[in-house]
């Protein structure tokens, strides 16, 4: 196949991870060939290797890329003035309003850490924990501030993190629940689960 027609090295570098996202998430990663993305793309085989080194290479990027872009996103969100209940609500709505949009990423990034090579599962595990780390210090903050009842703050942040994780494996666009409803419901789960004692009432 021809170069696509007026593309430049990085929009075919985009190209490519977007194709790949695609196709590692309806068939899995084994079962996914450097050929099979190429042919999605458009492009000769031995293009692909003018970008990416091989199939794991773009395997990292996509789960690297999903998850500092959504650090770098958390970093956005406003939190002046918030008690740890009311940033812990920010958190979840964030989670939520933030990933189910990107159900894809999402999929392949807990289902596929088993395909990564050792010293790439490392470097993908370093990039959830600073995930898990915005949560458990949530959570201690919490604690000091008096508004949570827990015995053990990182059984806690890992306990909410799996709660909100798992909205994208339900989730469907035309269901009965809008996400500002889904929200509204994991937000007075996750506040009673840390012993928040006006865990009935969501903040807004």
């Amino acid at each position: 196949m021809a170069r696509i027609k007026g593309s430049d090295g990085r929009k075919t570098a985009l190209r490519i991870l977007d194709e790949s996202l695609k196709l590692i998430a309806k068939l899995g990663y084994a079962a996914v060939s450097m050929r099979m993305i190429a042919e999605a793309v458009g492009v000769n085989v031995g293009s692909l290797y003018n970008h990416f080194a091989n199939k794991q290479q773009i395997l990292v990027r996509l789960m690297s890329d999903h998850m500092a872009q959504l650090l770098e996103a958390w970093k956005t969100v406003d939190l002046e003035g918030l008690d740890a209940a009311e940033k812990l609500d920010r958190f979840v709505r964030f989670h939520i309003s933030y990933n189910l949009p990107r159900a894809d990423a999402v999929f392949i990034s807990f289902m596929e850490l088993r395909s990564l090579a050792p010293d790439n599962h490392t470097k993908i595990e370093k990039l959830r924990s600073e995930y898990e780390y915005v949560v458990r210090d949530l959570i201690k903050e919490g604690q000091q501030e008096g508004l949570f009842k827990i015995e053990d703050a990182h059984v806690a942040a890992m306990s909410v993190l799996g709660s909100v994780i798992g909205v994208n494996t339900w989730y469907r666009e035309k269901g009965r629940l809008t996400i500002s409803k889904i929200e509204d419901h994991y937000v007075a789960m996750t506040l009673r689960s840390v012993g928040h004692a006006k865990s009935g009432e969501a903040h807004v």
